[in-house]
């Protein structure tokens, strides 16, 4: 049986880009909790680095029959939609507090999660978990005193000069908090947006702590306007996949202090995003431009020299096949099907491709295994293809680049939801850092694994040859 610690990083491993050092620390935490007794559900979650959601590492139960979970709950996802405090948390790097969340066996709680982070972040959060019974002000640290009817009238006389039924008509979200940092007033577009962002309750009366996007707390909030009072504070900020602008003005009321402004911005950000996909591409085309026109160079080269010998035939034949294979490749790149595509169909084309360019290389051999059928779409698949013929390209060229004998194996599989790439060989080795600062074609490999399959990338060679291993979520 895989006990907590292997499993925790097994979980780490699979999902995340965490540091040994990172999961040794989460580890830790969870071992603390294993020497201890609970008195509620206890949880370790990491944010996946390849989908908008948290992984659970780590369940600690209660003693005594306590829990509210029957089955194991280490490896199920935790989605904003249902927990958006522990998404929160993990994203802004603050402690959410008493946030109702609808758990994987569709229990209603109240979370309280707190941050784990090492010197440049949040790497996981911890969670207690108490059930929706309990009252909501357990978890609150009450710094403020019950309304009485002479702030009930200031504050309903603040709504008026709002004018109620015009802010109700902005695009934009707004909150108004008290000098206590608790949500007093709101409109309609505010609870549109809080239930995007995964709130599962209304979210009058709850503190700014636990409604702030952009990393800053309350306290912090009432630092600034005593420095700045006149200045508002406006920032950018992600979160549940749009992009927001966050702007704080400060209001010189007796009970109302500090006003939100929320504006959806997401459609903006995209646009920059296929702005600078398009100018990747571009630059892939001139790159894959510039190598076709230096592979004709050579065909032409090698037809002048030999034109007049016996073998002639066979080398413009041999170079027909080259520019075919050439011109194969531009054709997936420029083809858009509509299907679904075997991954592995595709990636034994492009080796065949590959092969048909470097002839005379028939020592390296290649070998491509798949576990199972893993079917993708065209958009993902055409990536894949990309980034596979640019890594053999490299095998190729590089790795024996006299054409000594060798191996070339590929290999994909897929885990948990986890589709799995490796591109491996058994030539010369090459410094990572230094290739991938003046290398294109890995810059092009990086770019597309991240940007296009929201993936994660690991490339690890030396005397032994060359293991290129990337992962993106099915």
């Amino acid at each position: 049986m895989i006990d907590f610690k292997e499993r925790i990083e097994q979980l780490c491993s699979l999902h995340t880009g965490l540091s040994e050092a990172d999961i040794a620390r989460i580890c830790g935490i969870a071992e603390s909790f294993e020497m201890t007794e609970v008195e509620d559900d206890v949880f370790i979650d990491v944010l996946s680095s390849m989908a908008n959601e948290a992984v659970v590492v780590y369940h600690r139960r209660p003693g005594e029959g306590k829990s509210l979970y029957q089955l194991p709950v280490a490896g199920e996802r935790a989605l904003r939609k249902n927990e958006p405090g522990v998404l929160r948390t993990l994203e802004t790097g603050i402690m959410s507090q008493g946030l109702v969340a609808n758990t994987q066996e569709d229990h209603l709680v109240r979370q309280t999660v707190y941050p784990i982070k090492n010197q440049t972040g949040v790497i996981a959060v911890l969670i207690y978990e108490k059930d929706i019974s309990d009252n909501i002000q357990a978890h609150f640290n009450m710094m403020g005193k019950p309304c009485e009817d002479g702030e009930m009238s200031s504050m309903l006389a603040a709504m008026l000069r709002f004018k109620d039924p015009i802010i109700n008509q902005l695009e934009d979200a707004v909150l108004v908090f008290d000098k206590y940092g608790f949500l007093k007033l709101k409109n309609e577009q505010a609870d549109v947006y809080y239930r995007q962002l995964g709130y599962l309750e209304d979210i009058q009366g709850l503190h700014y702590d636990n409604l702030s996007l952009d990393q800053t707390m309350f306290s912090e909030v009432m630092k600034q306007h005593s420095s700045s009072p006149c200045c508002p504070l406006t920032t950018e900020v992600k979160a549940a996949g749009g992009y927001y602008q966050v702007k704080r003005l400060f209001i010189e009321e007796k009970d109302l202090c500090v006003g939100v402004i929320l504006h959806d911005i997401t459609e903006i950000k995209n646009k920059e995003a296929e702005i600078i996909s398009k100018s990747v591409a571009i630059r892939e085309i001139h790159h894959r431009v510039k190598n076709n026109l230096q592979t004709v160079a050579s065909l032409l080269r090698i037809q002048g020299r030999q034109c007049k010998s016996p073998e002639a035939k066979k080398c413009l034949d041999d170079s027909v096949s080259r520019v075919l294979a050439i011109a194969a490749t531009h054709e997936l790149l420029s083809t858009e099907i509509e299907a679904q595509v075997d991954l592995l169909d595709v990636i034994c084309l492009i080796a065949s491709n590959i092969e048909r360019c470097f002839v005379h290389c028939r020592s390296i051999k290649v070998d491509i295994t798949s576990e199972q059928s893993i079917c993708l779409d065209s958009d993902r698949t055409a990536t894949i293809a990309l980034i596979v013929s640019e890594l053999l390209h490299n095998c190729y060229e590089h790795a024996f680049g006299d054409c000594s004998e060798g191996k070339i194996t590929v290999k994909a599989r897929v885990e948990g939801g986890l589709v799995t790439v490796v591109v491996a060989d058994d030539g010369a080795g090459f410094i990572v850092e230094e290739a991938s600062s003046k290398s294109l074609g890995l810059s092009i490999v990086r770019s597309y694994v991240k940007d296009k399959l929201k993936g994660k990338l690991a490339i690890v060679s030396g005397d032994v040859g060359t293991t290129v291993t990337f992962t993106f979520k099915k």
